[in-house]
């Protein structure tokens, strides 16, 4: 049996509702899927109500975004079965949501001026499920009034949100540094893994942290991993002990390449691994 460990809805930035992620899983033939949207709590509170859908388990986890300033590039750290009652978890989604929001409200602004039929009311519609309006939200907004290229993340996206060149209505949040975040996801007892190290060239990071033991487990497998970045993940799984993981990343057509739910999967003993590691940190933070 497998899982796939890495899925989004659109409690954050996926298409696809969060009830509707367990049947597409069941018809792949998984066993479970972690429900991991970015920095919100609303996946994990749905999967800790529903761990089981459709004969799929439902597996708590949080998606939480820092930021490396040695090297100025992102982190992304999945967090499983995190407490959804931690006050510093809940104060990062919190940060977060603002933050992001005050970065979007800017760029439809700026996207009001530059197409007359754009209007921010019509992007917040988007947010029904998350509260928050992502650039994939004022994306949306902009595809179904048919001023894209047919695509989320085509020309158009490239145009004004990309990142070199620089697009021109992209604002982007200040990320909290990444070892805050790491130390965020600890206290709320859940099992730390790095996500998809060679998304943000995060190989550098990811060793330092490896053979600090500051995190559980390595997304070895995931869809923009290079051969090269996951075979030294895998290597660094067996060096140091730590789980090694996979998953798609899916956010159904929100995504430049389309990958689809249970095409990158890890064995069920991945995920009863990461439970072990959160229920032994819950206990000895008690």
């Amino acid at each position: 049996m497998s899982c796939d460990l890495h899925i989004h809805s659109t409690c954050s930035d996926g298409a696809v509702p969060i009830e509707r992620l367990a049947p597409i899983a069941a018809r792949t033939g998984l066993h479970a899927i972690a429900l991991s949207d970015h920095d919100t709590l609303l996946s994990a509170q749905y999967a800790y109500a529903h761990t089981g859908q459709d004969g799929v388990e439902l597996i708590p986890a949080v998606e939480l975004t820092g930021y490396d300033f040695e090297r100025q590039h992102r982190v992304h750290l999945l967090c499983y079965y995190p407490d959804v009652d931690c006050p510093a978890l809940r104060e990062h989604c919190a940060i977060m949501k603002e933050r992001r929001n005050a970065c979007a409200l800017q760029s439809a602004k700026e996207l009001e001026q530059l197409y007359p039929q754009f209007t921010t009311d019509l992007a917040w519609e988007t947010t029904k499920a998350s509260g928050v309006l992502f650039k994939s939200g004022l994306m949306q907004a902009l595809e179904l009034l048919g001023l894209t290229d047919g695509s989320i993340y085509g020309e158009t996206y490239h145009k004004l949100f990309g990142w070199n060149p620089r697009g021109i209505v992209l604002h982007s949040p200040e990320y909290l540094p990444v070892r805050q975040v790491l130390a965020t996801a600890k206290a709320s007892g859940g099992a730390v893994v790095f996500a998809h190290p060679t998304v943000y060239k995060s190989m550098p990071l990811l060793r330092e942290l490896a053979a600090e033991g500051a995190v559980d487990g390595i997304e070895v497998y995931h869809p923009s991993n290079s051969p090269e970045d996951s075979a030294e993940c895998l290597a660094l799984c067996k060096q140091y002990g730590l789980v090694a993981t996979a998953g798609t990343d899916f956010h159904g057509r929100n995504h430049k390449h389309p990958h689809p739910i249970g095409t990158c999967t890890a064995p069920d003993e991945a995920a009863a691994q990461l439970r072990a590691i959160a229920e032994k940190r819950k206990r000895e933070r008690t």
